[in-house]
């Protein structure tokens, strides 16, 4: 009796301590998978959102790059850029022309807002009061053009910012810097309005490196934050630049309000803090976790505590607990290598593309802006260009980047004149390498059919067709552009940029070669090309391994 209650007492001791055991590996997993996923989160937030305040910072470096000697004291001087920048979707709230204007300016530039339609074309103050040139002997930032235009945002127009007092800095700095630059918290529109910042960028007058005026783009805080998302594990609010004991929070309608930082020991403080970088500043973010991962992993423990000590059988409890840890490490470990091999893949596509994409633009502008240029002429091919740029990635982003198909990239409305072009060929799925770089073929070659002086008094007439000889690996892509009624004596020679495309990048895109010439009634460009670099099967295959689903892993039995 004695010996049967010592082996019980032992089995239950080692039950116990084995319960025990179970109880704390339990609560250490719980707590470093919670951390784990919490600073996984944090960090694919924090690129996220600073991939969106790149993107902006971009925009307005992009449109004040577009500028080049403009008058200042127009007051149309977004009339230009309403279609790219608004190709960017980049959820501004107002973007507005700042011209620095010196006192002898004002009469000039009232007179060019009252023919602008604007409700009050006087030049005022910050507060909306009327100012006397002959009282001022410094150039004032005064607005000048704004988007959207609303009754609310066309009282804004006619105003000096330079004595504003959130702006007002800004504008200095960013004259100084020469580099966009964002402004502090700030109510936009209007008093009580939403929170926001206002990026700044100076836009130089050309071969010189003093700024003739400013691009300003306003955005509210909620969105830049990526505050919205009820199912985060956290919570986001932005450290106030202006207070070190306040903060921005945004609830989860995006609304965004200032709250004073408790010092308490009760209030919880921050899991994480990630630093970002925008308009020449930097600007902290800090992170609350939503699920409280101390009380969280004892509870687990104790759970798995009382299974055990119920059970009071070693047998049942050491293999119970090891069956459910290898089956939840397992798994655990399989999901996240996974998770990590995608987000790697995803990553590097997505910088190769990025990089591919600013490299054709960068080409784009400095070819199109060179020396020398006319620039109203220089301004609308590379507002065409981009666009084009902008129509073939959009058309790539549908498609998942699988391709795109060649009749659409002909009928897109990217292309100039395109209801005058006669499409003929079988509807293939081009890479979308070629189908970037045919885009801006297809742009040149059609922008050039309204230039050329007719024979017979008529616009040129013109015939996209293309086919496909052999089948397999032998298979060549022929591509043929003809304008009819056109002749080298009445149409205009392409452009420099023209040429070096027509001739030489588009051809060594596609792996090809390409020839241009005239004929007795026409002008006629011709691409001859392998077939498997035009639809380029490897990239295709890859796009489609990393944009394919990701399947969790079976159950064991």
């Amino acid at each position: 009796m004695v010996r049967l209650g010592f082996i019980i007492g032992l089995v239950a001791i080692v039950g116990v301590l084995l319960s025990g055991l179970a109880a704390y590996r339990v609560h250490e997993q719980e707590f470093a998978i919670d951390r784990i996923a919490l600073a996984r989160a944090i960090d694919v937030h924090a690129s996220l959102v600073q991939d969106r305040l790149t993107e902006r910072e971009l925009l307005g470096r992009v449109s004040s790059g577009l500028f080049r000697t403009p008058s200042i004291i127009k007051a149309d001087m977004l009339q230009p850029l309403r279609s790219s920048i608004y190709a960017f979707k980049t959820d501004f709230v107002v973007a507005s022309w700042v011209a620095r204007l010196q006192p002898a300016e004002f009469e000039a530039a009232q007179q060019a807002l009252s023919g602008a339609g604007f409700p009050n074309s006087r030049i005022r103050d910050a507060d909306d009061k009327p100012l006397d040139a002959a009282q001022l002997d410094k150039p004032l930032d005064v607005l000048m053009d704004i988007e959207p235009r609303s009754a609310e945002t066309s009282a804004f127009v006619g105003r000096s910012l330079t004595d504003q007092p959130v702006l007002g800095p800004v504008f200095a700095r960013a004259m100084a810097d020469g580099t966009p630059v964002a402004s502090d918290p700030t109510e936009l529109l209007h008093p009580g309005g939403p929170i926001g910042l206002v990026l700044v960028a100076p836009v130089l007058q050309q071969g010189s490196d003093v700024a003739v005026g400013f691009v300003t783009f306003s955005y509210e805080l909620g969105p830049l934050m990526l505050a919205n998302d009820d199912n985060s594990l956290f919570s986001v609010v932005l450290s106030d630049p202006r207070n070190a004991e306040s903060e921005l929070v945004a609830d989860d309608r995006g609304d965004v309000t200032v709250r004073t930082v408790a010092h308490d020991g009760v209030t919880p403080r921050p899991s994480a803090q990630r630093t970002e970088r925008f308009g020449g500043r930097d600007w902290t973010l800090a992170y609350y976790a939503k699920k409280n991962s101390f009380a969280r992993a004892p509870q687990m423990a104790a759970m798995v505590g009382a299974i055990g000590i119920a059970l009071t059988g070693i047998i049942c409890g050491l293999f119970g607990y090891v069956a459910y840890s290898n089956l939840r490490l397992r798994r655990e470990i399989e999901v996240r290598i996974g998770f990590e091999r995608r987000l790697t893949a995803v990553i590097d596509e997505l910088n190769h593309r990025v990089k591919n994409i600013l490299a054709v633009i960068q080409s784009i502008v400095t070819r199109t802006l060179r020396h020398g240029s006319d620039v109203d002429v220089a301004r609308d091919l590379l507002i065409g260009r981009i666009h084009a740029m902008s129509n073939v990635v959009s058309l790539l982003t549908e498609s998942q980047w699988q391709g795109v198909k060649l009749r659409g990239l002909l009928e897109a409305r990217a292309i100039p004149h395109s209801e005058r072009i006669a499409v003929n060929g079988p509807d293939i799925m081009v890479s979308a390498r070629a189908a970037q770089s045919l885009s801006l073929l297809f742009f040149e070659l059609a922008s050039h059919t309204d230039e050329g002086l007719s024979l017979v008094g008529k616009h040129p007439n013109v015939v996209a067709q293309w086919e496909v000889e052999g089948t397999g690996a032998d298979a060549i892509f022929h591509f043929r552009w003809e304008e009819f009624n056109t002749s080298a004596a009445t149409r205009r020679e392409d452009s420099d940029f023209g040429t070096i495309l027509l001739d030489r990048v588009a051809p060594e895109a596609l792996g090809g070669t390409a020839k241009r010439y005239f004929t007795d009634v026409s002008y006629v460009y011709e691409v001859t090309a392998p077939m498997e670099t035009v639809v380029d099967m490897t990239e295709r295959d890859r796009t489609e391994q990393i944009s394919a689903p990701l399947h969790a892993p079976r159950k064991s039995r």
